[in-house]
Protein backbone atom coordinates (compact mmCIF):
# COMPACT_ATOMS: atom_id res chain seq x y z
CA UNK A 1 0.00 0.00 0.00
CA UNK A 2 1.02 3.63 -0.56
CA UNK A 3 2.75 4.59 2.69
CA UNK A 4 2.29 8.32 2.10
CA UNK A 5 -1.46 7.88 1.58
CA UNK A 6 -1.74 5.70 4.69
CA UNK A 7 0.03 8.35 6.74
CA UNK A 8 -2.31 11.04 5.43
CA UNK A 9 -5.35 8.90 6.23
CA UNK A 10 -4.06 8.37 9.78
CA UNK A 11 -3.65 12.12 10.18
CA UNK A 12 -7.21 12.67 8.98
CA UNK A 13 -8.69 9.99 11.25
CA UNK A 14 -6.91 11.28 14.35
CA UNK A 15 -8.01 14.82 13.55
CA UNK A 16 -11.62 13.59 13.41
CA UNK A 17 -11.26 11.60 16.62
CA UNK A 18 -9.48 14.28 18.66
CA UNK A 19 -11.67 17.10 17.35
CA UNK A 20 -8.86 19.47 16.35
CA UNK A 21 -5.59 19.59 14.48
CA UNK A 22 -3.38 20.58 17.40
CA UNK A 23 -4.39 17.52 19.47
CA UNK A 24 -3.89 15.25 16.46
CA UNK A 25 -0.48 16.83 15.87
CA UNK A 26 0.55 16.22 19.48
CA UNK A 27 -0.46 12.54 19.31
CA UNK A 28 1.30 12.00 16.00
CA UNK A 29 4.46 13.97 16.94
CA UNK A 30 3.83 16.44 14.13
CA UNK A 31 3.34 20.16 13.87
CA UNK A 32 -0.17 21.57 13.51
CA UNK A 33 0.91 23.06 10.20
CA UNK A 34 1.95 19.61 8.91
CA UNK A 35 -1.43 18.18 9.92
CA UNK A 36 -3.17 21.01 8.12
CA UNK A 37 -1.19 20.31 4.97
CA UNK A 38 -2.23 16.64 4.99
CA UNK A 39 -5.90 17.59 5.34
CA UNK A 40 -5.65 20.15 2.54
CA UNK A 41 -3.99 17.56 0.32
CA UNK A 42 -6.88 15.16 0.82
CA UNK A 43 -9.45 17.86 0.13
CA UNK A 44 -7.66 18.88 -3.07
CA UNK A 45 -7.52 15.27 -4.26
CA UNK A 46 -11.25 14.58 -3.72
CA UNK A 47 -12.37 18.08 -4.65
CA UNK A 48 -14.57 18.49 -1.55
CA UNK A 49 -14.21 19.97 1.94
CA UNK A 50 -13.92 17.42 4.72
CA UNK A 51 -14.40 19.80 7.64
CA UNK A 52 -16.57 22.74 8.56
CA UNK A 53 -14.02 25.07 10.08
CA UNK A 54 -14.67 27.60 12.89
CA UNK A 55 -12.28 29.30 15.36
CA UNK A 56 -13.35 26.90 18.13
CA UNK A 57 -13.95 23.52 16.49
CA UNK A 58 -13.87 21.32 13.44
CA UNK A 59 -16.95 19.38 12.38
CA UNK A 60 -17.23 16.93 9.52
CA UNK A 61 -19.07 17.81 6.36
CA UNK A 62 -21.29 15.21 4.70
CA UNK A 63 -18.33 14.30 2.45
CA UNK A 64 -16.15 14.14 5.56
CA UNK A 65 -18.47 11.63 7.24
CA UNK A 66 -18.46 9.39 4.18
CA UNK A 67 -14.72 9.70 3.74
CA UNK A 68 -14.06 8.95 7.42
CA UNK A 69 -15.99 5.66 7.27
CA UNK A 70 -14.02 4.60 4.20
CA UNK A 71 -10.81 5.77 5.85
CA UNK A 72 -11.39 3.47 8.85
CA UNK A 73 -11.86 0.45 6.56
CA UNK A 74 -8.71 1.25 4.59
CA UNK A 75 -6.63 1.71 7.75
CA UNK A 76 -7.95 -1.56 9.18
CA UNK A 77 -6.95 -3.39 6.02
CA UNK A 78 -3.53 -1.70 6.08
CA UNK A 79 -2.99 -2.77 9.69
CA UNK A 80 -4.05 -6.33 8.87
CA UNK A 81 -1.70 -6.47 5.88
CA UNK A 82 1.12 -5.04 7.97
CA UNK A 83 0.58 -7.71 10.63
CA UNK A 84 0.55 -10.50 8.05
CA UNK A 85 3.69 -9.20 6.37
CA UNK A 86 5.43 -8.93 9.73
CA UNK A 87 4.51 -12.55 10.46
CA UNK A 88 5.99 -13.56 7.10
CA UNK A 89 9.22 -11.82 8.03
CA UNK A 90 9.44 -13.08 11.60
CA UNK A 91 7.64 -16.44 11.73
CA UNK A 92 7.26 -19.09 9.03
CA UNK A 93 3.60 -19.01 8.03
CA UNK A 94 1.31 -19.11 5.02
CA UNK A 95 1.88 -21.33 1.98
CA UNK A 96 5.37 -22.29 0.79
CA UNK A 97 5.36 -23.24 -2.90
CA UNK A 98 8.29 -25.62 -3.38
CA UNK A 99 9.44 -27.03 -6.72
CA UNK A 100 11.78 -30.04 -6.79
CA UNK A 101 13.02 -32.76 -9.17
CA UNK A 102 10.79 -35.83 -9.26
CA UNK A 103 13.49 -38.00 -7.70
CA UNK A 104 13.44 -35.95 -4.51
CA UNK A 105 9.89 -37.12 -3.90
CA UNK A 106 11.24 -40.63 -3.33
CA UNK A 107 12.34 -39.83 0.20
CA UNK A 108 14.92 -37.04 0.19
CA UNK A 109 12.28 -34.47 1.12
CA UNK A 110 10.52 -36.53 3.78
CA UNK A 111 12.66 -35.42 6.71
CA UNK A 112 12.79 -31.68 5.89
CA UNK A 113 9.05 -31.50 5.14
CA UNK A 114 8.24 -33.41 8.33
CA UNK A 115 10.35 -30.98 10.36
CA UNK A 116 8.76 -27.92 8.78
CA UNK A 117 5.11 -28.88 9.22
CA UNK A 118 5.63 -30.14 12.78
CA UNK A 119 7.61 -27.12 13.98
CA UNK A 120 5.43 -24.45 12.37
CA UNK A 121 1.66 -24.89 12.73
CA UNK A 122 0.82 -21.95 10.46
CA UNK A 123 2.94 -23.21 7.55
CA UNK A 124 1.46 -25.07 4.58
CA UNK A 125 3.53 -26.56 1.77
CA UNK A 126 2.60 -26.99 -1.87
CA UNK A 127 5.12 -29.41 -3.40
CA UNK A 128 5.52 -29.52 -7.19
CA UNK A 129 7.66 -32.35 -8.56
CA UNK A 130 8.98 -32.00 -12.09
CA UNK A 131 12.17 -32.71 -14.02
CA UNK A 132 11.23 -30.14 -16.66
CA UNK A 133 12.55 -26.56 -16.58
CA UNK A 134 10.14 -24.26 -14.77
CA UNK A 135 9.69 -20.49 -14.72
CA UNK A 136 9.72 -19.74 -10.99
CA UNK A 137 8.56 -16.15 -11.43
CA UNK A 138 5.65 -17.09 -13.68
CA UNK A 139 4.42 -19.97 -11.52
CA UNK A 140 4.84 -18.01 -8.28
CA UNK A 141 7.22 -20.49 -6.62
CA UNK A 142 8.90 -19.42 -3.39
CA UNK A 143 11.70 -21.96 -3.58
CA UNK A 144 13.06 -24.55 -6.01
CA UNK A 145 15.60 -27.33 -5.64
CA UNK A 146 17.83 -27.46 -8.69
CA UNK A 147 20.80 -29.47 -9.91
CA UNK A 148 23.82 -27.67 -11.35
CA UNK A 149 24.67 -23.99 -11.93
CA UNK A 150 22.13 -21.33 -12.94
CA UNK A 151 22.08 -19.15 -16.03
CA UNK A 152 19.06 -17.00 -15.12
CA UNK A 153 20.15 -13.71 -13.52
CA UNK A 154 16.67 -13.27 -12.03
CA UNK A 155 17.34 -16.18 -9.68
CA UNK A 156 19.65 -16.68 -6.72
CA UNK A 157 21.18 -20.10 -5.96
CA UNK A 158 22.39 -21.23 -2.53
CA UNK A 159 24.37 -24.47 -2.28
CA UNK A 160 22.66 -27.20 -0.26
CA UNK A 161 24.81 -30.30 -0.87
CA UNK A 162 27.19 -32.11 -3.20
CA UNK A 163 26.50 -35.81 -3.82
CA UNK A 164 28.04 -38.54 -5.99
CA UNK A 165 26.69 -40.22 -9.10
CA UNK A 166 27.08 -43.96 -9.62
CA UNK A 167 27.21 -46.03 -12.81
CA UNK A 168 24.78 -48.84 -12.00
CA UNK A 169 23.12 -51.92 -13.40
CA UNK A 170 20.67 -54.44 -11.98
CA UNK A 171 22.27 -57.48 -10.33
CA UNK A 172 20.70 -59.78 -12.97
CA UNK A 173 21.72 -57.67 -15.98
CA UNK A 174 24.26 -59.34 -18.26
CA UNK A 175 26.87 -56.65 -17.65
CA UNK A 176 26.70 -57.37 -13.90
CA UNK A 177 27.52 -61.01 -14.58
CA UNK A 178 30.92 -60.12 -16.07
CA UNK A 179 33.82 -60.76 -13.74
CA UNK A 180 34.97 -57.12 -13.95
CA UNK A 181 33.12 -54.98 -16.46
CA UNK A 182 35.58 -52.52 -18.03
CA UNK A 183 35.20 -49.49 -20.27
CA UNK A 184 35.14 -51.54 -23.47
CA UNK A 185 32.30 -53.66 -22.12
CA UNK A 186 30.05 -50.64 -21.68
CA UNK A 187 29.61 -50.20 -25.41
CA UNK A 188 28.20 -53.71 -25.77
CA UNK A 189 25.15 -53.01 -23.62
CA UNK A 190 22.28 -50.53 -23.69
CA UNK A 191 22.79 -47.35 -21.69
CA UNK A 192 19.80 -45.34 -20.39
CA UNK A 193 20.33 -41.62 -19.77
CA UNK A 194 18.43 -38.67 -18.36
CA UNK A 195 17.66 -36.25 -21.18
CA UNK A 196 18.55 -33.21 -19.05
CA UNK A 197 21.61 -34.60 -17.26
CA UNK A 198 24.47 -36.49 -18.86
CA UNK A 199 28.18 -36.38 -18.16
CA UNK A 200 31.57 -37.85 -18.93
CA UNK A 201 33.27 -40.48 -16.79
CA UNK A 202 36.79 -39.99 -15.51
CA UNK A 203 39.57 -42.21 -14.26
CA UNK A 204 40.71 -41.06 -10.77
CA UNK A 205 44.13 -42.66 -11.29
CA UNK A 206 45.01 -41.21 -14.69
CA UNK A 207 42.55 -38.23 -14.64
CA UNK A 208 41.53 -39.26 -18.14
CA UNK A 209 37.99 -38.26 -19.13
CA UNK A 210 35.75 -40.03 -21.63
CA UNK A 211 32.14 -39.63 -22.78
CA UNK A 212 29.94 -42.59 -21.97
CA UNK A 213 28.66 -44.72 -24.86
CA UNK A 214 25.73 -43.16 -26.69
CA UNK A 215 22.49 -43.80 -24.87
CA UNK A 216 19.99 -46.22 -26.39
CA UNK A 217 17.16 -44.72 -24.34
CA UNK A 218 16.75 -41.21 -22.95
CA UNK A 219 14.10 -40.33 -20.40
CA UNK A 220 13.14 -37.01 -18.79
CA UNK A 221 12.34 -38.43 -15.35
CA UNK A 222 14.93 -39.75 -12.89
CA UNK A 223 12.50 -42.07 -11.10
CA UNK A 224 11.64 -43.65 -14.45
CA UNK A 225 15.34 -43.98 -15.28
CA UNK A 226 15.97 -45.77 -11.96
CA UNK A 227 12.99 -48.05 -12.61
CA UNK A 228 14.24 -48.98 -16.10
CA UNK A 229 17.67 -49.82 -14.70
CA UNK A 230 16.09 -51.88 -11.92
CA UNK A 231 14.01 -53.72 -14.52
CA UNK A 232 17.21 -54.73 -16.31
CA UNK A 233 16.54 -52.72 -19.48
CA UNK A 234 20.04 -51.21 -19.37
CA UNK A 235 22.60 -49.53 -17.16
CA UNK A 236 22.72 -45.85 -16.22
CA UNK A 237 24.23 -43.05 -14.18
CA UNK A 238 22.14 -42.68 -11.03
CA UNK A 239 22.23 -40.29 -8.05
CA UNK A 240 23.68 -42.17 -5.09
CA UNK A 241 21.29 -40.83 -2.41
CA UNK A 242 18.28 -41.98 -4.43
CA UNK A 243 19.57 -45.53 -5.00
CA UNK A 244 21.59 -46.02 -1.81
CA UNK A 245 19.12 -48.54 -0.43
CA UNK A 246 19.23 -50.49 -3.70
CA UNK A 247 23.04 -50.58 -3.70
CA UNK A 248 23.04 -51.63 -0.06
CA UNK A 249 20.60 -54.47 -0.72
CA UNK A 250 22.69 -55.50 -3.78
CA UNK A 251 19.68 -55.15 -6.10
CA UNK A 252 21.82 -52.65 -8.01
CA UNK A 253 25.57 -52.99 -8.45
CA UNK A 254 28.18 -50.45 -9.43
CA UNK A 255 29.86 -51.30 -12.73
CA UNK A 256 33.22 -50.27 -14.24
CA UNK A 257 34.30 -48.98 -10.81
CA UNK A 258 37.68 -47.81 -12.12
CA UNK A 259 35.75 -45.08 -13.94
CA UNK A 260 34.11 -42.57 -11.62
CA UNK A 261 31.20 -40.25 -12.24
CA UNK A 262 31.42 -36.55 -11.29
CA UNK A 263 29.57 -35.29 -8.25
CA UNK A 264 26.45 -33.20 -8.68
CA UNK A 265 25.57 -30.13 -6.65
CA UNK A 266 22.11 -29.39 -5.28
CA UNK A 267 21.01 -25.77 -4.93
CA UNK A 268 18.16 -23.92 -3.26
CA UNK A 269 16.92 -21.41 -5.82
CA UNK A 270 14.84 -18.31 -5.12
CA UNK A 271 13.77 -15.29 -7.16
CA UNK A 272 16.25 -12.42 -6.83
CA UNK A 273 14.72 -10.28 -4.08
CA UNK A 274 16.12 -7.91 -1.48
CA UNK A 275 14.76 -10.06 1.34
CA UNK A 276 13.21 -13.48 1.82
CA UNK A 277 10.13 -14.36 3.82
CA UNK A 278 10.74 -16.29 7.02
CA UNK A 279 9.06 -19.39 5.54
CA UNK A 280 11.57 -19.45 2.67
CA UNK A 281 14.63 -18.80 4.83
CA UNK A 282 13.57 -21.47 7.30
CA UNK A 283 12.91 -23.98 4.51
CA UNK A 284 16.39 -23.39 3.06
CA UNK A 285 18.02 -23.85 6.49
CA UNK A 286 16.01 -27.04 7.10
CA UNK A 287 16.87 -28.49 3.68
CA UNK A 288 20.55 -27.76 4.22
CA UNK A 289 20.51 -29.40 7.66
CA UNK A 290 18.74 -32.54 6.45
CA UNK A 291 20.79 -32.82 3.25
CA UNK A 292 23.94 -32.55 5.37
CA UNK A 293 22.78 -35.72 7.15
CA UNK A 294 22.42 -37.40 3.74
CA UNK A 295 25.95 -36.29 2.82
CA UNK A 296 27.37 -37.81 6.02
CA UNK A 297 25.63 -41.08 5.22
CA UNK A 298 27.27 -41.04 1.77
CA UNK A 299 30.65 -40.80 3.49
CA UNK A 300 29.78 -43.73 5.75
CA UNK A 301 28.73 -45.86 2.79
CA UNK A 302 31.90 -44.98 0.87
Amino acid sequence: MNSKLIKTLRVFSRTVETGNMSSAAAELSMTTSAVSQHIKQLEQEIGLSLFNRSPRELTLTEAGHLYYQSCLKILALADQASTQLQQLQNKPSGELKLVAPVGFGGGLLSEPLDRLINEFDDLRIQLILTDEPIDMIKCGADLAIAIGPLTDSNLVARKLATWPLKLCAHKDHAISKLDKANWEDLGNFARIAHSNADSNAFNPSTLASKPLPKAKITVNNMQSLIKLVCDGVGYGVLPEPEVRHLLKSKELVEIAPEWAMPNYTVYAVTPARDSLAAKTKTAIDTLKLCFNHVSKQVELVD
